[in-house]
């Protein structure tokens, strides 16, 4: 068995990917101002005047889902490591604890502001985003790092199921639901409270995360060659899933053709969002994992993006809203937003290379080290 050594590129690598397509994501709500309100359990379904604005959107999809999955797998590799550098399990569930509460605090504190610059005004007094998500799954996974896989990937699809079970029907959009309903479990809100990503739902991806960290502990090799499979699995899964336009969808397909065919509830995320972008997701992993490993190649963009993903979202939210209003306070087209969206990637880039250099000078109790 090949034994864990260092980073794994090849999750950096599609962590870095999943950060240039989210960055793509709000280039097109900041600079374009063509974004979609989302695609909801209720309300109005997204309607796309081209195929092009409706890609422009497709390709994102695949990043939030992919985060909560690369952060419980990096939940799990973190702890092994640290476990043979002496660490006791106390000292590492503590230290998961304190990245939740912080991922909490950057959403809302900081990145709050970020969107309070949203073109035509804000106006939500509390968001919860997906940094909170990502923090109230990270402080369920600190208390389950020995939890043995199999029963990680029950409780994970439990969770998924449930969605689909107890998620509201389309009509009931202008209920007022309880706040803590809402935080666990259904989108949406009033401009005192909105959600967007509810913690239980999002959670199940982070602890399949986990189950593959445990996976990869256990036999890399093995676990490698699990993800191609699962990933065609996931993506035969969703077509059978659309095709019978029933359970898994949360609501039925709005409209038809390819477009209709594609454009699946992502809040809360539906088993067919889940099927289609982790089944994306799984390929590429599998296809990086043919790269070799290079230390030399240690300042490609992906890695470099990759190993920085908190101080790159909070940074390109910032600067792309910026871009937004100084150069484009009317929106723009789709084709100049990609030349935004380009040249805002090139500007992170040496951020993110002299932050990463600055955080792997610092020792294991260095605040940085938690960014």
């Amino acid at each position: 068995m090949k034994e864990i050594q260092g980073r794994i590129q090849a999750l950096d690598r599609l962590r870095g990917l999943l950060v240039v397509l989210m960055a793509l994501d709000h280039a097109n709500y900041f600079v374009a101002r063509a974004h979609t309100p989302g695609e909801y359990w209720g309300g109005s379904f997204p309607a796309y005047p081209t195929s092009a604005a409706f890609l422009s959107r497709l390709v994102t999809h695949p990043a939030a889902p992919g985060f909560f999955f690369l952060m419980g797998s990096g939940a799990a590799l973190f702890a092994f490591r640290r476990t043979e550098e002496g660490w006791k399990p106390r000292r590492i569930r503590g230290y998961l604890l304190l990245r939740g509460m912080l991922l909490i605090a950057v959403q809302l504190l900081v990145v709050n502001r970020a969107w309070e610059l949203t073109p035509g005004g804000w106006g939500i007094t509390v968001y919860v985003g997906v940094l909170t998500a990502l923090g109230g799954a990270m402080l369920a996974a600190a208390w389950m790092l020995e939890v043995k896989p199999l029963v990680l990937l029950f409780t994970a699809a439990g969770l998924l199921i449930a969605t689909e079970l107890l998620t509201p029907s389309a009509s009931r959009w202008t209920d007022p639901f309880n706040p803590l309903l809402r935080l666990l479990l259904i989108p949406g809100g009033t401009r005192v409270l909105w959600v967007n990503y509810p913690i239980l739902p999002w959670m199940g991806l982070t602890l399949f995360g986990l189950a593959f960290g445990g996976w990869l502990k256990r036999d890399p090799s093995a676990a490698y060659h699990r993800t191609l499979w699962i990933g065609f699995g996931a993506l035969i899964l969703f077509v059978a899933s659309r095709v019978g336009n029933g359970f898994g969808n949360i609501r039925p397909r709005s409209g038809g053709g390819w477009i209709g065919f594609l454009n699946v509830v992502k809040y809360p995320p539906s088993l067919t969002f889940v099927l289609l972008t982790m089944g994306f997701n799984l390929i590429v992993l599998r296809l990086l994992l043919l790269i070799r490993e290079e230390p030399s190649c240690n300042r490609d963009p992906l890695l470099v993006y990759g190993s920085t993903p908190l101080f790159f979202y909070v940074l390109h939210l910032f600067l792309y809203a910026g871009i937004g209003r100084l150069f484009a306070p009317g929106g723009t087209s789709l084709g100049r937003m990609l030349l935004y969206w380009l040249l805002g990637l090139a500007v992170l880039y040496p951020l993110c290379l002299g932050f990463r250099e600055l955080k792997r000078r610092q020792g294991s109790r260095s605040v940085l080290r938690l960014f």
